[in-house]
């Protein structure tokens, strides 16, 4: 009798966080509305309006975090505004969603040429090549097309400016 609250308290537990991993289905469809959301912030992507995009589509993603198509356009339109670190921060979210996906390895690797990181980007190549095989990849050949014209020259480490000889007394 003395350990039936335990036991009931316990089992009560159990059944709560069963429930909420059951609600958390990675394979469950994306939610509807940050589908509808996501189609708006695209709309305004195309007619320009970057900074209504990115509030439509951060709406989107507050509606549902799964949403993968998201976090791909949402760093788009972050190359779009010149901010290649963004750009490469929400691929990462997006291949942590799915991890195979070419579209988000492309966007990656041409968003680490932008900042001068050849090496990642050649890496996402190469995984880009692995997954599509031996067939042609759209992916794949931007991305080379991307590292053979290098990164843009504000991305280049300057070279070291010697200094200035102290002035003498």
């Amino acid at each position: 009798m003395r350990l039936f609250p335990a036991a009931l308290a316990l089992g009560f537990a159990a059944l709560s966080v069963s429930t909420s991993l059951s609600a958390q289905n990675a394979d469950a469809p994306v939610d509807a509305r940050s589908m509808a959301l996501l189609a708006q912030g695209r709309a305004a992507a195309a007619a320009g309006k970057l900074d209504e995009a990115t509030d439509l589509i951060e709406s989107a993603l507050a509606v549902d975090p799964r949403n993968h198509a998201a976090f791909i356009e949402l760093a788009s339109v972050a190359e779009h505004q010149q901010l290649p670190g963004k750009a490469i921060r929400l691929y990462r979210e997006a291949l942590l969603i799915e991890p195979n996906d070419p579209a988000a390895l492309r966007g990656q690797g041409e968003a680490l040429v932008a900042k001068g990181a050849m090496g990642p980007a050649r890496e996402n190549l190469a995984r880009i090549k692995t997954l599509c095989g031996k067939k042609a990849c759209p992916d794949a050949a931007s991305l080379t097309a991307t590292i053979a014209k290098g990164p843009p020259p504000s991305a280049e480490p300057a070279a070291k400016v010697p200094e200035a000889p102290e002035a003498t007394k």
